[in-house]
């Protein structure tokens, strides 16, 4: 019985083409690097911004454009067509916020959005956190005090 079901749910999924895949995403992400290039130099030549603080707001531009996107409907869409490219890390950690935060708002903001609102993004949070102790240890280790 399982491995009919298996044979049925393989013969009907539909086959990725990987090679597709991988060059979309390439030259997509490749496109949105130099976006984001061309937007720290824009902020450190617009507002005289040395090039940390400049990064610090592409950063907050990518969180505030992936979550507008999110909001619109749009940002499922692009990730469709552009694969994971726009799932760097930023950019997909605002969306899964601002998805939680949109499915729970009706429920209000304490019980709702705040108590919903890291569901999905709380597991990246908490294995980022643990590999970075983790690694800290074992660099800590190997490289000395």
């Amino acid at each position: 019985m399982k491995d009919r079901y298996l044979e049925l749910v393989s013969k009907y999924t539909p086959k990725e083409n990987i090679l597709k895949n991988a060059v979309v995403t390439f030259l997509a992400g490749g496109i949105l690097g130099t976006l984001c290039e061309l937007l720290l130099r824009g902020y450190m030549m617009w507002f005289s911004l040395s090039r940390s603080e400049s990064g610090v707001m592409v950063i907050l531009t990518l969180i505030v454009i992936s979550s507008i996107l999110t909001a619109l409907g749009v940002f499922d869409y692009c990730v469709s067509k552009l694969k994971s490219a726009l799932i760097i890390p930023i950019t997909g950690f605002a969306h899964s916020i601002t998805s939680a935060a949109l499915e729970y708002r009706k429920e209000g903001l304490v019980l709702g959005i705040g108590a919903n609102i890291f569901k999905l993004a709380g597991s990246v949070i908490v294995f980022g956190i643990v590999s970075v102790y983790v690694f800290g240890i074992i660099r800590l280790l190997i490289m000395g005090g």
